[in-house]
Parts: structure tokens; C-alpha cells; sequence
């Protein structure tokens, strides 16, 4: 497959002050003109980046339909400044939150991969809080993992894993999808305790579209049925792949990804 990633150097958008400060690349690809469809939102997963098959292919969607496509990369992520072992998910929202108050698009449509699905619940939370939910046209789950640290981490620590902790500050996990392990830090795993979303019925106030493969040896399916439990007053469809897997980048799984872009409203 190609894919058409600009050679151009990325916008920056820099994010926090003082000792807090990180600088955020962003790809901005504005609508065409007179174009009213919602700009696409990429939000990605945890160690991925906007140079990602899904999040190109995406922006590739928005350019043949003439859509605005938001990409950018978390601090510690991509070409983001900042220190990965700093990342929580208080502090990826921030830059979230950020960049769309940046770059201002009038209507979104929100695409949120692995722990980009908790990202994208707490921001829509955040933009209803401040009166601007309806900005949100539609929200596309792929994979999602909300509340990863305490319902898929923390349950199945090992003892060492406890001991790393405690004494470390992190712990460390092989990964399949590289060579350098996953890193998960005390940080991480406190503040993702703070921003729990399946504790009660949670208001997107928009259509949902949850595409899950069944063979995801990283976020199980039930993980995304609970998820699909907590939304009781949205107008939910949940796409099960039998043979995907967690990452859901094959051809035919792009197809499905923009299917349900494209059936989101426009209006």
C-alpha cells in the first residue's frame, strides 16, 4: 500500500509552560474550499504515531472527499517533543484539547485507536463540559481501551511487575511491535485512576461506531462490549472482525474504518 506521508516539516503547537512545556507536531490538512464535512480527528494509541497506516489512510480519505484531517502526535510519541515516561493520560488530553482549540474546526469527527478511544471519550467530556458538544459529529472506536491501566494493567500485575513499581517507578513489557519493551509508569497507572470513563453512563451525545477484532491479544472484546454497556443512550453500532486483530490495519480493515467514517452525519 502507499502511502502519501508529506516530506514537509509538521506544524508545532507548543503545549504547558515552564518545566511542563513539550512542543506537539501536528498535520493539518485544511477543506477544500467550500467543503462543509466534519474535519476527521486522529487521535492515536499508545507509542503510535500520525505516520501510522490508519492515521495516513485517513487523512488520504479526507483529501479525496475534500474534509479538513487533524493528525499529531502525543508528547513522547512521533515527533513530538516531551518525555515519554512523563505521558499520562491527563497530560495527552491536554495536548488534545489544544490542538483542536488551535486549529478551531467547527464540526469533528473524532477517529481514536487503541488508548485513542480514552482519549477521545475524556474530550468529548471536556468539549461538553465547556458547551461545545455538539462540535462532535460522530466518534469512531477502533479497538478502544478506556480505563486500560485499571482494567487491563493493574489486574494482572505480577508480583515483579508490583515490585518494579515500588521501587522503580515503572515497569517494563515485551511487546510484538517492535524491539523496545512497553513501558508503564506509576504516573501513568495513578492518573489513569483519575480519569476513569466506565463508572457510569457515559454522554457522547453522538453517534458511536466501535470496530473490534475478536482475535486482539491486547484489548479482548468483552473489553469492548463493557465499553458498549456504559453507552446505553447513544445510537451505538459495534463492528466485531472474527480473524482482526488489535492494530486492524489490513486492507479490508481500512475499509471498514472509513465505512464508518463515512457514515457519520454531515449535517
Amino acid at each position: 500500500m502507499s502511502l502519501p506521508i508529506s516530506n514537509a516539516d509538521p506544524d508545532t503547537l507548543d503545549v504547558g509552560s515552564g518545566s511542563e512545556s513539550r512542543r506537539i507536531a501536528m498535520r493539518i490538512l485544511p477543506a477544500a474550499s467550500g467543503n462543509n464535512l466534519p474535519a476527521l480527528v486522529w487521535l492515536g494509541g499508545y507509542r503510535s504515531d500520525m505516520a501510522g497506516t490508519k492515521a495516513v489512510e485517513l487523512e488520504r480519505h479526507a483529501a479525496a472527499t475534500g474534509a479538513a484531517c487533524i493528525r499529531f502526535d502525543y508528547s513522547g510519541h512521533g515527533m513530538s517533543g516531551g518525555a515519554f515516561t512523563d505521558g499520562t493520560i491527563s497530560r495527552w488530553l491536554e495536548e488534545s484539547l489544544a490542538v483542536i482549540d488551535h486549529v478551531k474546526p467547527e464540526r469533528m469527527i473524532l477517529v481514536g485507536s487503541s488508548m485513542g478511544g480514552w482519549v477521545a471519550l475524556r474530550l468529548i467530556a471536556e468539549l461538553r463540559a465547556r458547551g461545545e458538544g455538539g462540535r462532535i459529529a460522530g466518534l469512531v472506536l477502533i479497538a478502544p481501551a478506556p480505563d486500560f491501566t485499571s482494567e487491563l494493567i493493574e489486574p494482572n500485575l505480577t508480583d515483579a511487575e508490583r515490585t518494579s513499581l515500588a521501587a522503580r517507578g515503572y515497569f517494563e513489557e515485551p511487546t510484538p511491535y517492535g524491539p523496545d519493551p512497553n513501558i508503564y509508569t506509576a504516573r501513568l497507572i495513578e492518573d489513569g485512576r483519575q480519569n476513569r470513563v466506565l463508572t457510569g453512563i457515559i454522554e457522547t451525545g453522538c453517534p458511536v461506531h466501535i470496530l473490534q477484532g475478536m482475535k486482539d491479544p491486547d484489548v479482548p472484546y468483552g473489553h469492548a462490549l463493557k465499553l458498549m454497556e456504559h453507552l446505553p443512550s447513544d445510537d451505538v453500532v459495534m463492528t466485531l472482525i472474527r480473524d482482526g486483530d488489535h492494530r486492524l490495519s489490513r486492507p479490508e480493515d481500512i475499509e471498514r474504518i472509513i465505512a464508518a467514517v463515512d457514515g457519520m452525519p454531515t449535517g
